[in-house]
């Protein structure tokens, strides 16, 4: 890393490194404070029991981080548009928590029935007990995700200066006008009166212009309109998908999914000869 010249770890992968270190920590403090408690308590109980329940949760929220990590890329809670994506989130975290429930408590009545013994998990009472924690887990993924895409993107020696023969883009955010290479740019979407974008290094600046005069201005640098609120960086496209309909969705190299409208038969065609 660094200078060295060896690649760092995506930052998806570094926070869930973080969060495995995490997650084993406060499981392993739980199963022997739980332990401890039942014994000063005079109500003993088996420590594997209480190792279950702490890590079918862990490895069914481990399962689970990817939910938040991409939710918070697709809907980042800035510009015109951050109460819709609030709205997204608070959906989200319903799913979130039915997904780990559903997960952990498969989990831990496979692992009472190797044991002999049955596990119940409560009903609607105890879903709601989870659900609490579950939104605290869900925030914390997405935030140090979050975190983690832009201390990585400001650290390390920084980006090569553009080359002169490069014309770069202008984004003026208004108070602050940035000027990027058209590489770094993963695509742009329309955000009402604005156009926000998206660069590899995960900030989203926003700039007040239709997705109309962006494309003329990205036309002939390797940008193509594939859908009527989205512009796409034909060399930053990893995989192309049929979604049915005649739609598709495509892939970016960071793991944004974008789509790509039948009503954009050209650039479909573009993207499939590599143009």
């Amino acid at each position: 890393m660094g200078t060295s010249g060896a690649r760092r770890l995506p930052p998806w992968a570094l926070t869930y490194a973080i969060l495995l270190v995490l997650t084993l920590a406060f499981g392993t403090v739980n199963v022997l404070s739980l332990v401890d408690e039942r014994q000063w308590l005079d109500r003993p109980i088996e420590w594997w029991r209480p190792a279950v329940w702490e890590g079918t949760s862990g490895v069914a929220l481990m399962a689970l981080a990817w939910l938040p990590m991409l939710a918070i890329r697709r809907f980042p809670l800035a510009g015109p548009d951050r109460l819709r994506d609030l709205a997204a989130h608070l959906v989200l975290t319903i799913v979130f928590s039915l997904a780990h429930v559903g997960v952990m408590v498969a989990l831990r009545q496979l692992a009472y029935a190797l044991a002999g013994d049955s596990y119940s998990f409560g009903g609607g009472n105890a879903w709601l007990y989870e659900y609490r924690k579950d939104v605290l887990s869900y925030t914390l993924y997405a935030g140090l995700f979050w975190l983690t895409v832009r201390l990585m993107g400001g650290s390390g020696p920084g980006p090569a200066p553009p080359d002169p023969g490069i014309e770069s883009i202008v984004i003026d955010e208004g108070q602050r006008v940035l000027r990027v290479p058209p590489a770094v740019i993963l695509c742009a979407r329309s955000s009402g009166n604005y156009v926000e974008f998206l660069l590899e290094d995960g900030r989203r600046p926003l700039m007040r212009t239709t997705l109309a005069g962006l494309g003329a201005q990205l036309a002939g640098k390797g940008f193509l309109r594939t859908h009527r609120s989205w512009i796409v960086n034909s060399a930053r496209v990893a995989q192309i998908a049929a979604e049915g309909s005649g739609d598709y969705g495509l892939t970016l190299d960071d793991g944004t999914v974008v789509p790509l409208s039948r009503r954009y038969p050209e650039a479909l065609e573009t993207l499939r000869r590599g143009a």
